[in-house]
C-alpha cells in the first residue's frame, strides 16, 4: 500500500506549476480537482478517475505525501 494512502482512502494533491499558458484540457482538469494556485493543496477520494486526472497533468500537480 502506498504511503500517498490514507486509511480513509484520501489522497492530498498539491498545485506546482502554474496553469497560464498550458492547453485548454490541462486547465480543466486542474479546475476539475479543485487546484487553484501553487501551493495549493486539496484532498480528494483516492479512485482510479482521481489517479488519471493527477497523472495526465503531472507537470502542474503532484500527490503529496502525508507527515504522520
Amino acid at each position: 500500500m502506498s504511503k500517498a494512502k490514507k486509511a480513509a482512502g484520501e489522497i492530498k494533491i498539491q498545485q506546482i506549476r502554474s496553469a497560464i499558458g498550458r492547453p485548454r484540457n490541462q486547465r480543466r482538469v486542474l479546475d476539475s480537482l479543485g487546484l487553484r494556485r501553487i501551493r495549493h493543496v486539496v484532498v480528494r477520494r483516492d479512485t482510479p478517475a482521481v489517479r488519471g486526472m493527477v497523472n495526465k497533468i503531472s507537470h502542474l500537480a503532484q500527490i503529496v505525501e502525508d507527515d504522520q
